[in-house]
């Protein structure tokens, strides 16, 4: 028989081997380099339509964002404006110049963003497919001007319509936004852009609940689910893992995220900690069909009868023992106290920045009529340092407080 040489043999199946190997781990690079994360000094700046402009007003977005990272400081500008397309026609003013795009242009400069989520579309599918070539060459030069300072960009499709009208005009409407939705994809895909798929999830959630408001815009409830959408899209976490305590006749064991503090098993009463990563979102007042699920706490091996959860001393709940032993949803308590306190800070300074960029009496402050009231332009810019204590509050207060929680039964 003739032998063979072994090393020729291996040669080949080891280029193949490496080959290999170099694909799997070019695979793994790629997927942790698309991990979603904010670092400190992070700007984050929202560009779009009314769907971000409208968020002014509930601030769930930024809210998700920033209880995702807490303590670190990141700016969040929202460039929002109702009306607006790629080109920022709806950001004329008396003065000109600036035009509507060289003022859109200066905006997103300012703003020195180092994310943009960008939101059109919308406006633009009214066109049909007719404006298609129109919208992506301006979606283009929007990401080249981006891409310019440095930035990231994450693209998000426009929403769907449910307004009363004739059936055919509200299909007719949302074929066209499907279309462009379909182009932002592509041209994400093309430039390697992260994109969000937000039309599919809303229009579910559109048929099972109200978030919509005239059937165009989304409402409270709309937002608060649309940030659990970009939650879920971006690669984070869910909420909270489930707390979980077994009582048993001689000792109690906490698994998962519980930490003991004291237990008297005689008498059912238990103390612990519970990890807390970040903080929950506050739920919207009108609409709690399409809450996510909030931290769990199980009990088990309680004698029969009903216990009271506090947190830090405040009453949180009363279930029986059955109910603890199933988990019991917690919907209020301190942790939520603190997000409102901190939503309420977030609110108060996107106001002070929206009146900063949009002033009422631009005209007058900034443009070509500013010769009679120019001097409020110091007034203007001061609001800054209004805004910058506020994200300073924000950041310290965006970090989960320890909470100490206790069960005891009713007597």
């Amino acid at each position: 028989m003739k032998k063979r040489n072994v090393k020729a043999l291996l040669s080949p199946i080891l280029v193949v081997i490496s080959m290999a190997l170099g694909s799997v781990l070019a695979q793994s690079q790629s997927k942790t380099s698309t991990i979603f994360e904010l670092k400190d000094n992070d700007r984050v700046v929202f560009l779009g339509n009314s769907l971000f402009e409208n968020e002014f007003q509930y601030g769930y977005l930024e809210l998700a964002l920033t209880t995702r990272w807490p303590g670190h400081n990141v700016t969040f500008r929202n460039l929002g404006w109702t009306g607006d397309n790629v080109w920022g026609e709806a950001r004329s003013t008396f003065t000109n110049p600036p035009t509507p795009y060289e003022h859109l242009m200066q905006q997103i400069t300012k703003a020195q963003p180092t994310v943009v989520f960008v939101a059109y579309g919308g406006v633009e599918a009214q066109e049909g497919e007719a404006g298609l070539p129109r919208f992506r060459e301006g979606l283009s030069k929007l990401l080249d001007k981006i891409d310019s300072l440095g930035a990231k960009s994450i693209l998000l499709s426009p929403i769907p319509v449910r307004y009363e009208d004739a059936a055919a005009n509200v299909e007719k409407r949302n074929a066209n936004l499907v279309v462009y939705a379909s182009a932002i994809e592509k041209l994400a895909s093309e430039r390697g852009k992260m994109f969000i798929d937000i039309y599919k999830p809303i229009e579910e959630m559109s048929k099972k609940t109200s978030i919509l408001e005239n059937g165009v815009h989304l409402n409270e409830a709309g937002y608060y689910y649309l940030a659990e959408v970009l939650e879920k899209n971006l690669g984070l976490d869910p909420q909270p893992k489930p707390v979980s305590i077994a009582v048993t006749k001689d000792n109690v064991e906490a698994v998962a995220t519980a930490k003991m503090l004291d237990a008297d098993v005689k008498n059912g009463m238990l103390k612990f900690t519970a990890e807390e990563r970040f903080l929950p979102l506050p739920f919207p007042t009108n609409n709690t069909s399409i809450l996510t699920k909030g931290q769990i706490i199980k009990v088990t091996g309680l004698k029969k009868g009903f216990y009271t959860l506090t947190a830090d001393n405040q009453q949180v709940i009363t279930a029986s023992d059955k109910k603890w032993a199933e988990g019991i949803e917690i919907t209020q308590g301190p942790s939520f106290n603190q997000v409102s306190k901190l939503r309420e800070m977030i609110l108060k300074k996107n106001e002070q920045f929206f009146f900063q960029y949009r002033p009422l009496n631009r005209t007058y402050i900034l443009g070509f009529r500013s010769y009679e009231q120019g001097r409020h332009a110091k007034g203007l810019e001061d609001q800054s340092l209004i805004m910058k204590w506020l994200e300073g509050q924000i950041a310290l207060h965006s970090t989960p407080k320890p909470i100490v929680y206790q069960l005891s039964p009713v007597k």
